[in-house]
């Protein structure tokens, strides 16, 4: 395997493996607290849209479904995780990719809740940081938490991705 596959199966590894760690985390929350799972039908609602020209909306439920939304938001999720490690690889070097450790790994999942906060609830109508919910600093811990549970994920997948692949 040429060294540019060899690095984009680690890249698709780490960032579906820290996917699915926010996930297993919101199915803990959930289970264990009661605390409502993501409903990425509405991502799904979001990205069916923008093909319309349409960004920004004051409610994504009130918004018109589209067909295939929640597979739509599924995708874009693991898709967004992907890119993230990407970044991430792109940022502190293949070689990270190849051995990690856990700062890089950790301040960057952290970085990731800038998305959320500054792009995604502003135009899904939730507002700046989720200003408009209902309980935003319930929603703000909830954010930040997914996204060290995801910065975690990064570095533990990137482990067994160097184990699965030395190199």
């Amino acid at each position: 395997m040429s060294e540019a596959w060899e690095l984009a199966v680690r890249i698709v590894w780490i960032g579906g493996g820290a996917t699915l760690a926010t996930d297993l985390w919101a199915s803990l929350l959930k289970y264990a607290f009661g605390v409502p799972l993501p409903d990425w039908r509405m991502v799904g609602r979001w990205i069916g849209h923008m093909p319309g020209g349409r960004f920004v909306h004051r409610s994504m439920a009130r918004a018109a479904p589209v067909r295939g939304e929640l597979a739509i938001g599924w995708i874009t999720h693991y898709a967004t995780g992907i890119v993230y490690a990407a970044m991430l690889v792109a940022l502190a070097g293949s070689a990270w990719a190849r051995q990690p450790s856990p700062l890089p790994a950790l301040l960057f999942g952290l970085a990731t809740v800038a998305f959320p906060f500054l792009l995604m609830q502003p135009c899904m109508g939730a507002g700046f940081a989720a200003s408009n919910t209902p309980a935003p600093h319930r929603a703000r811990l909830r954010s930040v938490s997914t996204h060290a549970v995801f910065g975690a994920g990064l570095y533990f997948a990137a482990l067994i991705a160097a184990w699965w692949m030395p190199g």
